[in-house]
């Protein structure tokens, strides 16, 4: 996570993530005249200001490739009833969706937002990012700057209207997309000179967009500040007093970005955060298991300051060195699995788990299927299985229960239940004979576990 100037968010642009924008220097610019062929919106009165547990989209998904891979992704999200996927305005597979004022390119987002609805899924639109003329660049496609410092550019505060009324377009164009996330991490946001974020430059961003989306739609929800929730050593001179624990300590700035935005927005239907479980930099870091108790540590603290909304997760991570930290799958399954189970712990009741696909012959950790680009992928791996299971058995609601466990072994375990399911996680890296609520198991190294009740 980035501490001042993004120097850590490598895991969002690294490898063209947002380079795929530079199609629409060719793109045919179209005039907005409603929302594609075949959208309807959903009836009024049943929107929920909560999805449950999902993924984004990068610069590489399943909307593009071979059609053999293409539909058996398609497929798969379909048959596992239907996930929550979450998709950016621009960059991360979209390109400029205004390229000049009141000329539209919507091509891309169309395809994404198809591939979501195609697959059965709630789809979530992040408004992220600006296009250039709203940030002191050229207008017109061609002059789209897709470099990482363009892209973390804000608008300028002169454009924070122009800015909802491009929000305002995309939700009517997509009336069937009933939950918006308003920026991204603050990109943008952070103030050098007085080594603070520009909450106050946010929130009347936030603003402007809120009340833009509402009318639009009364069953529109509307979500924020997507604030990089960071955390640095207990002995950093911007640790938190209050908000600290074994995982390390809330950067204080960050606190006091989201109480000032928490008491001075228009007004919001759920509350958005992200962050890592580890602390940033060269900050000495618990064990991986360990640091996930910041995750619940943060919902809970965010959950008491805006007196229970429902809170969003739009991103977590819990590995070190971007996905790189050299742990086998099932270790990285074992800690991830850790992570919601404390993210759950925390109130959560939506989260987006960031999928990094790639091209064939890359190496992808943490992948949820095998690259689309040739006819056999579009395959389930590890992730996709912990990430639809999980969706499946804690939806938004689900009561957890308190199930009895070995003592000699409790330490070892992380366990999550409901009525119906149990999930335990051995996080040690040898196997584990124990007994959990009644059932006796031998876990292996890192091994996930579902039990049904």
């Amino acid at each position: 996570m980035a501490r001042h100037g993004w120097v850590s968010v490598g895991r969002r642009w690294r490898l063209g993530a947002l380079f795929g924008g530079i199609a629409a220097a060719l793109a045919l610019l179209v005039s907005l005249v409603g929302g594609p062929p075949g959208t309807s919106a959903a009836p009024r009165g049943t929107v929920k200001p909560y999805v449950g547990w999902g993924f984004t989209h990068t610069q590489f998904s399943a909307d593009e490739g071979a059609p053999a891979a293409t539909a058996r992704v398609r497929g798969l999200l379909k048959a596992d009833g239907g996930t929550a996927q979450d998709q950016a305005i621009m960059g991360w597979g979209a390109d400029n969706p205004e390229p000049s004022p009141g000329h539209y390119d919507f091509a891309a987002l169309d395809r994404r937002i198809a591939f979501v609805r195609a697959s059965g899924g709630t789809p979530v639109i992040t408004l992220c990012c600006a296009p250039d003329w709203m940030k002191g660049g050229k207008s017109g496609a061609s002059h789209t700057d897709w470099s990482r410092s363009a892209l973390e550019t804000a608008p300028a505060p002169a454009h924070y209207q122009d800015f909802a009324d491009l929000a305002a377009t995309v939700a009517r164009r997509y009336p069937d997309v009933k939950h918006f996330l308003v920026w991204n991490e603050f990109k943008g946001f952070w103030d050098e000179g007085a080594g603070r974020w520009d909450y106050e430059g946010y929130t009347d961003l936030y603003n402007r967009v809120y009340r833009a989306l509402k009318e639009t739609g009364e069953d529109v929800m509307v979500g924020g500040p997507y604030l990089p929730m960071d955390s640095v050593a207990p002995t950093d001179p911007d640790a938190s007093r209050q908000v600290r624990g074994d995982w390390g300590a809330m950067d204080q700035r960050v606190l006091d970005a989201f109480s000032y935005w928490n008491a001075h927005k228009a007004g919001a239907d759920f509350t958005v955060v992200d962050g890592a479980s580890y602390p940033n930099g060269g900050s000495p870091r618990p064990d991986e298991f360990t640091a996930t108790q910041k995750l619940t540590a943060v919902s809970a603290w965010v959950r008491r300051q805006t007196h229970d909304l429902p809170l969003w997760w739009a991103e977590y991570y819990v590995e070190p060195g971007d996905g790189d930290a050299g742990w086998s799958e099932p270790h990285r399954v074992a800690v991830q699995a850790t992570g919601m189970i404390a993210l759950a712990g925390g109130g959560a009741g939506a989260g987006f788990y960031w999928n990094p696909e790639k091209r064939t012959g890359t190496a992808c950790p943490g992948c949820l299927w095998t690259p689309t680009d040739r006819a056999d992928g579009g395959r389930p791996l590890p992730m996709y299985d912990l990430l639809s299971r999980f969706a499946a058995a804690f939806p938004p609601g689900t009561r957890h229960r308190t199930v009895p466990v070995d003592p000699a072994t409790a330490s070892d375990l992380r366990v999550l239940a409901s009525d119906r399911t149990v999930l335990v996680v051995n996080t040690r890296d040898h196997a584990i004979s124990t007994r959990v609520g009644g059932d006796r198991l031998t876990l292996r190294p890192y091994e996930v576990k579902w039990l049904d009740r």
